[in-house]
This record gives structure tokens, C-alpha cells and sequence, in this order.
């Protein structure tokens, strides 16, 4: 299983001229030009040159890891904002008018909440979820690699390395019983119990030509991967590549996959930056502590797991599941599929032509996301693939388990913009499309657009975005036995995000090191039989595609899949030309207050408008 987005995006944020961080602007007073300061930090974090204040981020193409780490960069600057308010306002400016100041009236619930970071962890679902794959598990990881500094020496490195350590404590987390384990007894020691000096690797690379770094890079990570040890808190090891005091080198950062996911490496290497800045300033680097520890929210969790609102969520995961369509997005047992190979893997790349209106435009025909277009037009391949084979005897159902980013705001007081952990929900997802056209749809025609809209509402129809999913069956006893009898499906989904390409500023994503897959233990069974994840890179000529396909070797031949993977992209193409056709812009009933109103009406309503104008 990948997460999302497991390279960071974006270079730290560059204040505007004139704008003032919270040291100026004193607490509880909001900077003297909010709009300003977040227009600057959102091109920052969608590697945009500029933004406008009448924008708006998801019309950009941002999405809701790119929340996060607005709401993260926005609190060093002054502005308290949710994920929410950043995806819903209409407008930059909209946002900074209801952006309060750190330390402001109403910022009280988002600090105030109390926070127990050291000690037993209240294991998680995705915790438990890896312990129910059944396979080794102790060194499965995720790396960052990064652009140090020239200048950046062994001394320098334990030093931020010891500051992440100190202020992120799942870095320091034990499990007696290694990762398998986890879903048992995780503990999380206080800061200063492990020795950052022992985790970071020096070696002396000045000889090293740029060409050579990607291959000496790759070599150190799969030997430091073995010398990661849960029971032994060894959840981290950093390894620094030094060209000496005039060449940037590399930092290699291999962290236990309990410890990290996608938008823990957007905190971290904005936590690098902030350290190697205290450093030059002459100061014992120090990041800003996460509002909401990693601890704390795991208790949360645990809570919400069998409360009332969520056990009544129980029935409707338990219809999602069945009956199954067949013969593929039906349900399985993990333990029957292989395990994970570099033999069946594909990847596939769309251009920027193509790209650009997937991430943009698209999702702006529905008042909508990338992982609404992303996902109709994987749900239109299936059928189209399917068809052939089963003579779509399902009645147009596809099943697919969608990744998200699992930081939901389940209570009052939450942020988690700066919490390190593994926080992946993983949840089901049932698309009944009836009988698309498909022809119709592969030509970009008003099929194509029927099928986004349904596909959107049956994405909002999901309560608090799938978080409930894994709880109830990983984490409350009376519902977990139900669910687990139901299997999963055999499609997983996971868009990872976007991410800047070829910023060669200190702390910059390494070339030859980009968006990087789970590197999971050899013999660890796949969780899905056919698994898709996709990121969008963004480089001079516009943003790219990039779509990996893996499959377990027992459940598919090749053939079929590599059929699915190029009907996904005709879908896509077609998506594409559709959003260049006058008209194809509409609202969905999730868009309206009035209840009762169906996808038909809204419709009607529109075409009946249209005569009128």
C-alpha cells in the first residue's frame, strides 16, 4: 500500500514585502496584510508563480494534502485557518477574512486542547491494518532524499536530526514486538531517550560526480532499511552524502512506515529548513511542536471507534461491501494474493496537455476535486475493461478502496497540519453507474460529465471522508468481526498529489529521487489484488501524470492489467476534451441546501435556465 504524496512540494514560505510573521506582528494581532501573506505561501506550496487574491485554491488545482500544508505554513506567519477553510472558501481573500490570529480571539479551541504526547499509544487502524497483512513487516519504510546544504557536516546533521527526533515523538516510538505488533502495545518514550548520534551515517563524498549521487544514494538506503528496528525504537536513520563547504550533497531520510506518511514529509523537510536557519542564526534548532500530538489523536481515535455517531456508520460499510461485483472490484482474502513484485509493476504518464485539464478545469465542471475525475474516469475504464469479459452482468458497479490522508477534523480543537504519524485511511467505495454509453464517453460527450456528477455525490455521500471505515473494523470489537467476514475490494485507488519538480534550492526534493512507492519487506503480501497510485508532477513544460500500476502475479496476468491501465487513460483523455465543450459546467445536489433535490432536477433546472438566458 502507498500513502499520499510521499515527496514534499514547494520551497519554504517566502513572505511578501511588507508582511510581517506573528514576532512582528505580536499575538493575538493578525499580520498587517493576510491575503498578501497567503497568496504568497499558496504559490509557494502549488509551485505557481503567483496567486491572485480573487483565486481560489482548489480552482487552482490544489487539493487536500496542499491544505494541510497551507494551514501548517500559515501558523509561523500569523493565521490560524482548518483544512476546511482553505478547500471550501471561494476566494484567497475570502480565506484571509475569516483567518484569525495565533493567539487571537477564537483561536482558544485549536491550542487549548490537551495534549499527552509521551507514553502508551492507543493503537491506530492503520496500524492494525498492517498487522493483518501477515507478512514481515519491520523494515518497511518510506525515504525522503533532500538537497543539504554545501557546509552541512556530520555535526550539523545530528543536530536536526536530534531536533526531529526531540519534537516529533512518533520518531521515538517502541514496539516490544516489532511492527507486527503494532496493533498491540506502541510506546512512545520522552524526548531525549535515543541517541540521534547513532542514527546518522557521514560519508565523505567530495570525489562523487552529480551523475553518481542517485545510485551511491539508493545503495546506503537499502543497507540503512535493515538497521530499522521497532522493538528497539530504531524508527529512523539519516544518512548524509557531504561534498564538502562549496557543493550541496544529499540527506537521506529511511523512517519506519508506522512513523511517517505523505504529509509527514511535506512537516519534516519544512522542518529541515527551519532548523538549518536557527543553525546559521547561531541557535539549538527547534521546530514548533504539533498542536495536536500524534498521542493525543490516537486516543481520539480510540473514543470515536465506538461512539454512537460512528457505530450507526456499521450498516452502510457492511452494504458498500456486498453484494460484490465480479470479477474484479469484487472482495477478497489478502492472505490469497502474492506478494508485492518489481515484475508486475507499470507505469504510465499522461502529458501536460492532457494534465492540466484533469487537475484544473475539470473539477471545476462540478464544483468538484482531482480525486472525483481521477476516479470517473477509473470507474468508466473498469466497466469498459470488465464489459467484454462478464457482459457487465453487475449492473455498472465498481468497487474500489480509496487512500486518504485520514487528518479529519472528527472533533473540536484539532490541528494536525504539523502531527507527524502514519494517519492513511483506507475505505470502500461503491460506484453504481447503471449503463454508461461508454462509446459516448470515450468521445468526451455528455456521458463523460453524467458520470463525474455521480461520481462526486457518491464520494460526499462518504461520511467524514472514509475515517469511520477503519475504525469500526479495525478498532471496535463489536463491529470488527461483521466487516472483516465481508473482505476487501480487489482495486485500491490512491492519488498522492503534486509535486514541483526540478527545485534546486538547499532542502529541495534530490533529483533522481522523486516520488517514491512504499518500499514494504520482501514476502509482505499485497492488501489489494490490483493497486493504482498516481501523482502529478510539476515541470517547465506544465504539470505530468505519472500513474503506477502494481498487481499481485496470482490474481491477473499482465496483459489484463496493462488493458486497464491504457483504458484508464483513454477515459481520462476523454475527460480532458470534455471539459473544452460550452456548457458541461453543472451543479450537483451536494452543492444546494434544498433537500430532496436529485442530480434529474438540478438538471432540468439548469437546461430551463439556459432557455430563459
Amino acid at each position: 500500500m502507498t500513502d499520499t504524496a510521499l515527496t514534499p512540494a514547494g520551497p519554504a514560505t517566502r513572505l511578501p514585502a511588507g508582511g510581517t510573521g506573528p514576532a512582528e506582528s505580536g499575538a493575538g494581532r493578525p499580520p498587517q496584510d493576510p491575503a498578501a501573506i497567503l497568496c504568497a505561501l499558496i504559490a509557494d506550496v502549488l509551485g505557481t508563480p503567483a496567486v491572485d487574491p480573487g483565486q481560489s485554491f482548489t480552482g487552482l488545482g490544489g487539493d487536500s494534502i496542499q491544505a494541510i500544508q497551507v494551514v501548517s505554513r500559515a501558523r509561523p506567519a500569523g493565521l490560524l485557518l482548518s483544512t476546511r477553510d482553505v478547500l471550501r472558501s471561494e476566494t484567497v481573500a475570502a480565506l484571509a477574512a475569516g483567518a484569525r490570529a495565533v493567539g487571537g480571539p477564537g483561536a482558544g479551541a485549536r491550542t487549548a486542547a490537551p495534549a499527552r504526547r509521551t507514553g502508551p499509544l492507543a493503537p491506530t487502524p492503520i496500524m492494525a491494518w498492517l498487522g493483518e497483512l501477515g507478512g514481515p513487516v519491520d523494515t518497511y519504510h518510506q525515504t525522503l532524499v533532500v538537497r543539504s546544504p554545501a557546509g552541512c557536516g556530520r555535526a550539523e546533521a545530528v543536530r536536526i536530526v536530534r531536533a526531529l527526533l526531540d519534537t516529533h515523538d512518533v520518531l521515538r516510538m517502541r514496539v516490544p514486538g516489532g511492527a507486527a505488533a503494532a496493533g498491540d502495545a506502541p510506546y512512545l518514550p520522552p524526548p531525549g531517550t535515543v541517541d540521534a548520534d547513532l542514527l546518522v551515517e557521514h560519508h565523505d563524498v567530495r570525489a562523487a560526480a552529480d551523475a553518481d549521487l542517485p545510485g551511491l544514494t539508493t545503495d546506503r538506503i537499502r543497507a540503512a532499511r535493515r538497521l530499522l528496528s521497532p522493538a528497539d525504537g530504531v524508527m529512523l536513520r539519516a544518512i548524509l552524502l557531504d561534498r564538502g563547504p562549496d557543493r550541496q550533497g544529499r540527506l537521506a531520510l529511511v523512517v519506519h512506515h508506522l512513523a511517517v506518511d505523505g504529509v509527514s514529509w511535506r512537516i519534516l523537510q519544512d522542518d529541515l529548513r527551519s532548523c538549518w536557519a536557527q543553525l546559521a542564526a547561531g541557535a539549538d534548532p527547534a521546530p514548533e511542536p504539533a498542536p495536536t500530538p500524534f498521542a493525543h489523536w490516537a486516543g481520539l481515535l480510540r473514543a470515536d471507534a465506538v461512539s454512537g455517531r460512528r457505530t450507526a456508520e456499521a450498516d452502510r460499510w457492511a452494504g458498500m461491501l456486498r453484494p460484490a461485483p465480479e470479477p474484479l472490484g469484487g472482495v477478497c482474502a489478502p492472505d490469497r494474493l502474492d506478494a508485492e513484485s518489481a515484475a508486475h509493476r507499470l507505469t504510465l504518464t499522461l502529458p501536460p496537455d492532457v494534465t492540466g485539464p484533469l487537475l484544473t478545469t475539470a473539477p471545476g465542471l462540478v464544483n468538484g476535486t482531482v480525486n472525483d475525475v481521477l476516479l470517473t474516469g477509473l470507474a468508466l475504464a473498469v466497466l469498459g475493461w470488465r464489459r467484454p469479459v462478464t457482459g457487465d452482468a453487475d449492473g455498472g458497479t465498481v468497487l474500489v478502496d480509496v487512500e486518504g490522508h485520514g487528518r479529519e477534523e472528527i472533533t473540536d480543537g484539532l490541528d494536525l497540519s504539523r502531527t507527524v504519524g502514519w494517519f492513511t485511511t483506507v475505505y470502500p467505495v461503491r460506484f453504481a453507474l447503471g449503463r454508461p454509453d461508454l462509446d459516448d464517453a470515450r468521445a468526451g460527450g455528455p456521458t463523460a460529465g453524467a458520470v463525474l456528477r455521480q461520481v462526486k455525490e457518491a464520494l460526499r455521500a462518504v461520511p467524514d471522508h472514509g475515517i469511520g471505515h477503519g475504525l469500526l473494523r479495525h478498532t471496535n470489537p463489536r463491529t470488527a468481526p461483521r466487516l472483516a467476514a465481508l473482505g476487501i475490494p480487489e482495486l485500491g485507488f490512491n492519488y498522492l498529489g503534486r509535486f514541483p519538480m526540478g527545485d534546486t534550492a538547499d532542502w529541495a526534493a534530490a533529483p533522481g529521487h522523486d516520488v517514491a512507492l512504499d518500499d514494504a519487506d520482501e514476502g509482505l503480501p499485497m492488501a489489494h489484488a490490483v493497486e493504482v497510485n498516481a501523482a502529478a508532477h510539476e515541470g517547465p513544460g506544465g504539470p505530468v501524470l505519472s500513474a503506477t500500476w502494481t498487481w499481485a502475479g496470482n490474481a491477473h496476468p499482465a496483459g489484463r492489467v496493462r488493458a486497464l491501465a491504457e483504458e484508464w487513460f483513454v477515459m481520462l483523455r476523454a475527460l480532458a476534451r470534455h471539459t473544452a465543450t460550452a456548457g458541461t459546467a453543472a451543479p450537483t445536489p451536494s452543492d444546494v441546501t434544498l433537500s430532496g433535490l436529485s442530480q434529474a432536477d438540478l438538471d432540468a433546472f439548469e437546461s430551463q435556465l439556459r432557455g430563459v438566458l
